[in-house]
């Protein structure tokens, strides 16, 4: 599987870099008019259009071979993850688990252990709590 990985990609890269050549070595659309008028053009080897052609159906080549191989480079990386569950189930794996030690409980009777107001379990305090007083000022 990993040859056919690899081959795939020594494809892909060479097309790309074939179809980078070829449309690089195209003439431009301004290019055509000066042709047509006989700039020599029709005495090289595919004649005065043939070149075009040529060039154009030869990036057409590349550029299909570049897509297949980039799809084919997608299936294979997709098929061989679909198994084991993805990345991110790899990544989070469980911690593993540390005992946990419990404070010691005090060992006198809960009436000697002193209270922090506004501490979670604290006895209410309701002496010491002022209560609001009716304001008569208008």
């Amino acid at each position: 599987m990993q040859i056919l990985m690899t081959l795939t990609l020594v494809v892909q890269i060479l097309s790309a870099l074939v179809m980078i050549v070829l449309v690089l070595m195209q003439h431009g659309k301004g290019a055509d008019m000066g042709a047509s008028f006989g700039s020599g053009a029709s005495g090289s080897l595919f004649g005065a259009t043939g070149s075009a052609n040529f060039l154009s159906r030869s990036t057409a080549v590349a550029a299909t071979l570049f897509f297949v191989t980039t799809l084919m480079m997608a299936y294979f990386g997709n098929r061989a993850n679909s198994g084991d569950g993805g990345l991110m189930e790899k990544l989070a794996a469980p911690a593993p688990v540390a005992s946990v030690v419990s404070p010691a409980k005090p060992s006198g009777p809960i009436s000697q252990v002193p209270s922090v107001p506004g501490a979670i379990g604290a006895a209410p305090q309701t002496a010491s709590t002022p209560k609001p007083t009716a304001s008569t000022s208008k």
